[in-house]
């Protein structure tokens, strides 16, 4: 007797609850930690951690509006040096995560007005890439927090920016896929398609086909499922419902690891860690 779509599925999913061994991985990135959303990133961090995600990447920035979070909020340099031991990564999120600059007309013709704000390293050229890279690292390392890899603004890459990337980091992180450095200095390419889910938030329509998005993207990936979650969506309660949805659905399924972990070739969402590179 065939089985109905329904019935089909049913008989998935209960084959993969008996399954004894995790049949992939879930990597959640934290977008926009900075003093001003400390409080909402703690919030959603212990949320993560109540629904079973153990580790997790958090995106830093050094510096909004030029002003090092070291200065601005010890607090926040603690916990996430805290957070570091407790196994979770952190990345690098581009300097004041803003443009201080005017942006060319292809960046506004082809980004959304809010991703072009975002967008902090379109228009740089070389050397004003790398003095924004080196400045961000170091108001971090100064802050007690070395930063195991990159994930620009945006996911805004330049020529310039993914030239100077290397000098610093091990690795990093676009919308697609994650870059290893070590990969590139043998000439490969990264092949592991990666997709980054997220929500979308610039427009009614997108704030209303985000959740349904979300939940296809935690039942279509079958290896890593990365999650972006974002200060922002605390707002939207639909939005959190559907990433609750997405966790519920997934815990049982897949082990937390950090893009530090993928960029190692770590799939097995263990607490080994490799040493931070300082650069």
């Amino acid at each position: 007797m065939a089985l109905s779509v329904e019935q089909t599925t049913c008989w998935h999913d209960d084959m993969a609850d008996r399954a004894p061994t995790s049949q992939g991985t879930i990597a959640v990135a934290l977008h926009d930690i900075e003093p001003a959303t400390f409080e909402r990133c703690a919030l959603i961090r212990d949320w993560l951690g109540d629904h079973g995600v153990e580790r997790v990447t958090l995106l830093v920035i050094p510096a909004r509006d030029l002003h090092p979070l070291g200065e601005r909020s010890p607090e926040m340099a603690n916990w996430l040096a805290e957070r570091r031991r407790r196994g979770d990564s952190i990345a690098q999120h581009g300097l004041q995560h803003q443009q201080p600059h005017r942006s060319t007309f292809v960046a506004r013709t082809l980004l959304p007005t809010r991703r072009l704000r975002a967008a902090e390293f379109v228009g740089l050229d070389g050397d004003e890439t790398r003095r924004a890279l080196d400045t961000g690292w170091r108001v971090l390392k100064l802050a007690g927090i070395e930063p195991d890899g990159f994930v620009a603004p945006a996911y805004a890459y330049t020529p310039a920016l993914r030239r100077a990337l290397p000098r610093r980091f091990r690795w990093w992180a676009g919308l697609l896929r994650l870059h290893r450095r070590s990969a590139i200095a043998e000439g490969r390419a990264d092949r592991q398609l990666t997709p980054a889910w997220g929500m979308g938030t610039e427009s009614p329509l997108q704030r209303a086909l985000s959740p349904a998005l979300i939940r296809a993207g935690g039942l279509l990936c079958r290896n890593t499922l990365r999650l972006d979650i974002y200060p922002s969506d605390l707002q939207h309660p639909r939005h959190m419902l559907a990433l609750e949805w997405v966790l519920h659905r997934t815990g049982r399924r897949r082990r937390a690891i950090t893009y530090d972990d993928i960029a190692s070739g770590i799939q097995a969402g263990t607490r080994r860690r490799p040493p931070a590179f300082g650069g």
